[in-house]
């Protein structure tokens, strides 16, 4: 399961967000999980009010025209359009943004999903570090709980150096 579970992590990072329907298939076995909880404590949040608040405004400037207001998105964003483009997928936790780490959303904002096919455009020009993270504090206060305890193991996962088994 761990194999697996890793697997699937390293995917989903070096596919970014632009391919995520790609990945539903192999993260299917989580999201049957999400969809039905097991009782588990809440994880505490990495990001605070502040941040909140700050990231809503940023939000809204930024992000709310192509991904609603509150952030829920296209409501057919598996459907590529006429240009076989993916519309705006929803980051209320009901789409795949949850599926990757920190790192991978962080930098999706930064670089946009056009290299990787898709039409968000980056804004590593317009918004600094700070506020992406701001920008994404505020996207995960959508997320549930059980959402947001998945993500979290996820990201933790992501975040630990890849060893050799065996030496190799």
């Amino acid at each position: 399961m761990k194999k697996r579970l890793l697997g699937v992590l390293l995917l989903s990072s070096l596919i970014g967000l632009a391919g995520c329907s790609d990945q539903q298939n192999a993260t299917a076995s989580v999201d049957k999980q999400v969809a039905s909880p097991p009782v588990s404590p809440s994880v505490q949040r990495w990001y605070n009010q502040e941040q909140v608040a700050r990231g809503n405004v940023l939000f809204q400037t930024n992000c709310a025209s192509c991904h609603k207001s509150d952030a829920s998105g296209t409501p057919n964003w598996k459907e590529p359009d006429a240009e076989g483009k993916y519309p705006p997928p929803p980051l209320n936790g009901t789409a795949h943004t949850w599926h990757h780490p920190l790192s991978v959303l962080h930098r999706t904002v930064q670089r946009g999903g056009i290299p990787l096919g898709g039409t968000m455009p980056g804004f590593a020009d317009k918004l600094n570090n700070q506020q992406i993270d701001d920008i994404l504090a505020w996207v995960q206060t959508h997320w549930s709980d059980e959402i947001y305890r998945v993500w979290y193991e996820r990201n933790a996962q992501a975040s630990k150096s890849i060893r050799p088994i065996n030496g190799g």
